[in-house]
């Protein structure tokens, strides 16, 4: 299927909220709003002039990294397909803009930023524990890292607890 691309630069306009579907998936969605600047000519000011909202929704693990790295206000540059939805709302029809998003991140044009790598579990969905509930963040299957991995200092790979049978499952393809 052929998609328009779009890089979108622009701010997180609503909180981001990991929310399971019922099925126990990772599902984050939000607004990321741009508002285009311009110099009046007159006042010789820079005033807010088109605004562009556009829905963009995560699933499985890219929805976990979303949530556990954006919030409200931040800005950020979204890459993916763009989309639009038609409806109609007290008699009055009206478009959506959605963005099926191949990557996303902070804009460094306007801060500074952190990345932690994750180690990928077995699963992108969200566990759920006995009343259906999602299950706390450290029984996911995954953990945090950090750049220091593998140096002097850092986690030995022995307390990973994916580390030794991995190990052995490669050993014995080889």
């Amino acid at each position: 299927m052929y998609g328009t691309n779009i890089t979108v630069v622009g701010n997180v306009v609503d909180e981001v909220v990991n929310t399971p579907t019922s099925s126990g998936l990772s599902r984050v969605s939000f607004r990321v709003a741009n508002t285009q600047r311009r110099r009046d000519r007159e006042s010789g000011q820079w005033v807010d002039g088109h605004k562009l909202f556009v829905n963009v929704t995560f699933w499985r693990e890219f929805a976990e990294n979303v949530a556990a790295s954006l919030k409200k206000g931040d800005p950020v540059v979204v890459n993916g397909k763009i989309f639009s939805r038609q409806y109609v709302r007290a008699e009055n029809n009206h478009v959506a803009y959605e963005i099926e998003p191949e990557s996303i991140g902070h804009d460094l044009a306007r801060g500074s930023s952190v990345f932690t790598k994750r180690r990928r579990g077995f699963s992108g969905s969200v566990e759920v524990d006995a009343d259906g509930m999602p299950a706390r963040f450290e029984d996911r299957g995954y953990q945090l890292v950090d750049e220091s991995d593998g140096q002097p200092g850092a986690e030995s790979p022995a307390a990973d607890p994916f580390a030794e049978p991995l190990a052995a499952a490669l050993s014995n393809a080889s």
